[in-house]
């Protein structure tokens, strides 16, 4: 019987009409009873049947209204730099403002080069003539306190005379105690590189003899005797000697008396 209901009702419909029939049932009992508690033991003693399948999911409802936006949440890190964008148009030339003050001096550039050489000139005035010349000029002699030097050499065997002339005359010629072979720390206090000799003097100064055999006797006046010393006005004679060939080579000063 059961099976012919299942198959007209279906499983679903079955459990609704088994649930109705002992409802109806349950219901008759404690109709018949009179409500007492015996009815109640009878129903509850009635022994309950299977759970019935899950019906099918109903149809899905309307949306409800959306409900107010929460609190923002904390920012994200920085996401990586997009591609550089186009150059924008120029912008208008801006009004001119007062000028800035000058800079510093920068540092001077390297030299140039020399540039061609300019045309010559045309010849200017001749200048005013100048005062009388001292005695230096020629013809005149050496003026007092003032010295010349000069160089002297000599190659020889035996005796042998080296001549120095005076380029500017004395006044007077000098005796032989005014002439002396340096050094000779009162009247000739320079040296071969830079001779010197006291007024009314004359001072021969030696570098060197070649081999060292050579030697200055004195100085000769070219105009006075041989054997005699001594300078002339216009110059002298160095007297030297050696024992074997020999080369030698000094200077010599000279200078003008200040007293006659």
């Amino acid at each position: 019987m059961f099976a012919r209901f299942r198959e007209q009702l279906g499983t679903a419909g079955l459990v609704v009409a088994i649930v109705a029939l002992v409802a109806a049932l349950a219901g008759g009992a404690i109709a018949a009873n009179g409500g007492s508690g015996d009815s109640k033991a009878s129903a509850s003693a009635t022994k309950k049947g299977p759970r019935g399948p899950k019906g099918p999911k109903g149809a899905k409802g309307d949306p409800g209204p959306q409900g107010p936006a929460g609190p923002a949440g904390p920012a994200g890190p920085a996401g990586a730099q997009g591609p550089k964008g186009d150059t924008g148009a120029a912008g208008a030339p801006g009004q001119d403002g007062d000028e800035g003050p000058e800079g510093p001096e920068g540092p001077q550039g390297e030299e140039g080069f020399e540039g061609p050489e300019g045309p010559e000139g045309d010849q200017g005035p001749q200048g005013v003539p100048g005062p009388e010349g001292s005695p230096w000029t020629a013809g005149g002699t050496l003026p007092a306190g003032k010295t010349e030097t000069g160089t002297w050499a000599n190659t020889f065997n035996g005796e042998s005379l080296v001549p120095i002339s005076f380029t500017i005359p004395l006044a007077s010629a000098l005796p032989e105690s005014k002439q002396h072979i340096a050094p000779e720390p009162t009247n000739c206090p320079g040296t071969v590189a830079d001779p010197k000799a006291a007024p009314g003097h004359l001072c021969v100064y030696v570098k060197e003899f070649s081999p060292p055999v050579g030697e200055v006797l004195g100085v000769q006046a070219p105009d006075q005797t041989y054997g005699t010393f001594g300078a002339a006005k216009s110059g002298a004679a160095i007297f030297m000697l050696s024992t074997a060939g020999t080369s030698g080579f000094g200077t010599w000063a000279v200078t003008a008396p200040t007293a006659p």
